[in-house]
């Protein structure tokens, strides 16, 4: 494959940069291009490695929940393997909305969409998630860029941002007139027509129905349920539960165990590192230079295990789309000083403080 990003509007991207990313981008795609003549089943049997993927990660969760629900895996064992499983259907979404496998077989690219999304009911629709993302890569770090935003990418820190990172109707209920906002502003951006925005506002709006809709009412519900008979043995209340609500909650924290919670922490680790490692303000639209960061502090170590390593790997494929993300992570490390010495910041940890801003504090 040779589908590559694109700098948009490059002539208008401060020259320098527009150079840098120029040598960024050919030492990628020749570093790939080595790797592939080295090892040509990459290539010849890329989609075959995206499908084994596919079905060893949906067997790891299956397995864990079985082995939990047979209580041969505690929930402390349960969790962090399901979410490692997750994190790799996430990275398989990822290069499937860039059809990374099966580019000319629809079906199977749409059913291992379908299973991605059934397996990390927490996310929104993969399909409606395809256009936020492609929209991403053209103004990533721009006011329209939803799906960074989405996740709190630009927001000061703080308790509110810390609840937000992990859970995305969260990130809607704390923030409804921001999120209409961007939204709004997403819209606009991408529409042609008033008739064309209001079939994207429309698909939006029901990105996480249903599957995102029953895991957060489940989720939520398993939350609300057990902090609420905590709360009451602490101040020594007796609640009597029902035999029946006992019931179903069994089956309802059964759930939460083996899919809402590792959801739960692979969403946060993934949200915490991308939208950090992003940068948001200050960003020459189309820039590539300027959208992203690298990190390969060692205390990012415990995030990258339930998100692929992402904010080590993430900016090289800002610059090239082509590379699926099992490459991406081959070649990172022998590219790691081409990008820094075009421009790339490494562990640039100030952006906490400046709200992901790329150069000013943000005002108190």
């Amino acid at each position: 494959m040779s589908t590559q990003a694109r700098l948009p509007s490059e002539n208008r991207i401060n020259p320098v940069d527009a150079a840098r990313s120029q040598r960024i981008r050919q030492g990628i795609l020749e570093a790939g291009n080595t790797l592939r003549a080295r090892h040509p089943w990459l290539e010849k049997y890329q989609n075959t490695i995206g499908m084994t993927i596919f079905w060893i990660s949906i067997a790891g969760i299956l397995g864990s929940a079985w082995a939990y629900y047979t209580d041969t895996i505690a929930w402390y064992v349960a969790i962090p393997l399901a979410a490692f499983c997750m994190s790799l259907l996430h990275e398989l979404e990822h290069d499937l909305i860039h059809m990374m496998y099966f580019r000319k077989n629809k079906f199977w690219n749409d059913f291992m969409l379908a299973g991605v999304w059934l397996f990390r009911p927490s996310t929104i629709s993969p399909w409606v998630r395809r256009r936020l993302h492609i929209h991403h890569h053209k103004v990533s770090g721009t006011e329209t860029d939803l799906e960074e935003r989405g996740i709190t990418n630009g927001e000061k820190w703080g308790i509110k941002r810390l609840l937000m990172t992990g859970d995305n109707m969260l990130a809607v209920y704390l923030r409804p007139f921001t999120t209409y906002r961007m939204t709004r502003a997403f819209v606009r951006e991408v529409s042609k027509s008033k008739q064309e925005a209001r079939k994207i506002a429309r698909e939006n709006t029901l990105g996480y129905f249903p599957l995102g809709i029953i895991n957060y009412t489940l989720w939520h519900g398993f939350i609300i349920y057990h902090a609420t008979l905590f709360v009451a043995g602490l101040v020594g209340m007796d609640i009597a539960v029902p035999t029946l609500v006992q019931s179903i909650m069994q089956w309802v924290s059964l759930y939460a165990v083996t899919i809402a919670a590792p959801n739960a922490l692979r969403t946060f680790c993934l949200h915490f590192v991308s939208s950090n490692m992003h940068y948001y303000g200050n960003v020459e639209k189309g820039n590539i230079v300027q959208q992203c960061q690298i990190w390969t502090t060692p205390w990012a170590i415990p995030l990258h295990l339930f998100c692929f390593n992402f904010a080590g790997t993430h900016a090289l494929h800002h610059f090239v789309v082509r590379d699926a993300f099992y490459i991406r992570q081959w070649l990172a490390p022998s590219l790691y000083p081409l990008m820094r010495e075009n421009g790339i910041r490494f562990n640039d940890f100030g952006t906490f403080k400046r709200a992901n801003r790329l150069l000013e504090p943000i005002n108190a």
